[in-house]
This record gives structure tokens, C-alpha cells and sequence, in this order.
């Protein structure tokens, strides 16, 4: 699962890293969530003969996919993940996995650990040597019933890695940048000719790093939630008993 992520690098070095003639600027996101415009690349109108200039193309995209056929958006759960297990054969996914493959950079994500409490353990999840990656993306443009479009998109996630299994048994699909031009190409790849390279991440790719709970809320957006920080056991709940009871007296042993 891939709930939360973060793109903080700047416009050059993320145009640089997906082989783009440039970017708007725009400000570093810390905590990105569902619902909320994310940056995708998808491969653009070919180039003439000899031409230098990229083949590809930025998007916004609203994070939640939505597929052409579904008729009430009201009623049609929020896709923001697929699982790469199933993607060329389920319907929400597999006309985007044929005809709309994409790339979302980012600079890492977070991803929850179940203690037994209540909220569980966030984590800063990120390459290990910095620097940034490339999450395999699905894009599909849903017609609203007004007339107007709008694009959508999801997260591809794999089995997790050790790295992260201890944490979560679901992780985004990094695609490594020299497989950037076959996960695009929609042309002449099918999704067979590519399903090699939806698999977990190589061992010691990120590392993950413990922070507080400042990250659970959309609201802060800010780099204090990625500080290293742990939250503490919850407390034990105090059984409560009638006034001026001995508690020894409520024993039978």
C-alpha cells in the first residue's frame, strides 16, 4: 500500500530525472495524500527524425483513479493504489495498464506499522543513497456526467521487499530509470512485454526511518513531520471501580 508520499526535490532535478524539457516551478510537497493533484509522465507525441527534444509529457492528476465505465463516482471506491498482481486483467485497470502506463516521482513514502495501538507506527520510507525515484503509475480519464474530463491515477504496489515487510506487506513499484522508455512506450508494448518490472524494490534500496504521528494529518505539510521521532506505548486503561472501594476486597485470590 502506498497511502502518503513526498515530492521535494526541485522542478530542474525532477524534469532532469524523467527526461523532460522543464517544469513549472512548484513548492517541495511533504505529505501528499488521496484526492490531492500529484505529477505524472507519460510518453508524449513521437519526435520528428533526429529531433532532440523529449517525448514525453508532465500531467497533473488528480490521485484516485476512476475508471471511464463507472457511472456514479459517489458509489465507486477511491482507487488510489492497484495491485500489480491483477492489473492486466481487472477492469478498473487494465484498459490504463494497456493504453495509460505513467511514472510518479517522489522522494520517498510513509507507511504504518500496527502496534496494537490505535494509530500505529509511521515511517519515513526513502532510497537509502537519496536522491529521486520513480513510482510505476496508471492514468485514466474519467468524462464526468456534465461533460467535463478530468484525469486520474493510481499507484502500481507490490509484495514488499525486506525492507519494508516488517512494516507493511505492500510497497510502490520503483521503476529503475533505464526501464523509464519500456513502461512508457503504450505503443508498441503490451502489458505482457512489461509486467517484468513490477517487483519489489532490491534489497537495502530504502531505508525507513521512525517519526511521529505529525504526518497523519493532511493538514501539515511541512519537513518537521520527516524528523526522526517515535510514539510511545499507549497507556494502559485504569479499571474503574466504586468510590471508597478496597481493591483487595474485589480479589477472590
Amino acid at each position: 500500500m502506498c497511502g502518503r508520499f513526498a515530492l521535494t526535490a526541485t522542478p530542474d532535478q525532477t524534469a532532469a530525472l524523467l527526461g523532460l524539457a522543464e517544469l513549472e516551478d512548484f513548492p517541495a510537497r511533504y505529505n501528499i495524500a488521496p484526492t490531492q493533484p500529484v505529477l505524472m509522465v507519460t510518453a508524449g507525441v513521437p519526435r520528428a527524425p533526429g529531433s532532440n527534444l523529449p517525448d514525453r509529457q508532465p500531467m497533473l492528476v488528480r490521485w484516485g483513479l476512476i475508471p471511464a465505465w463507472v457511472k456514479d463516482t459517489r458509489e465507486f471506491p477511491l482507487l488510489f493504489n492497484a495491485r500489480s498482481e491483477g492489473a492486466i486483467e481487472k477492469a478498473s485497470f487494465k484498459a490504463a495498464m494497456r493504453h495509460r502506463r505513467a511514472l510518479v516521482p517522489a522522494s520517498g513514502f510513509y507507511e504504518w506499522r500496527q502496534t496494537g495501538g490505535k494509530k500505529g507506527q509511521p515511517y519515513w520510507i526513502r532510497p537509502r543513497h537519496g536522491g529521486l525515484i520513480a513510482f510505476a503509475g496508471l492514468i485514466e480519464t474519467y468524462a464526468e456526467p456534465g461533460g467535463s474530463e478530468m484525469d486520474t491515477g493510481a499507484i502500481l504496489t507490490v509484495n514488499a521487499n525486506a525492507d519494508i515487510a516488517h512494516i507493511h506487506d505492500r510497497m510502490p513499484v520503483v521503476v529503475d530509470i533505464s526501464d523509464f522508455a519500456r513502461w512508457l512506450d503504450c505503443r508498441t508494448l503490451e502489458p505482457r512485454d512489461v509486467v517484468d518490472l513490477l517487483r519489489p524494490a532490491q534489497p537495502d534500496f530504502f531505508e525507513a526511518i521512525p517519526v511521529s504521528d505529525l504526518v497523519n494529518k493532511v493538514a501539515n505539510t511541512g519537513p518537521e513531520i520527516q524528523e526522526r521521532g517515535e510514539i510511545g506505548p499507549e497507556p494502559e486503561k485504569v479499571r474503574r471501580q466504586k468510590p471508597g472501594a478496597d481493591d483487595s476486597q474485589m480479589r477472590l485470590f
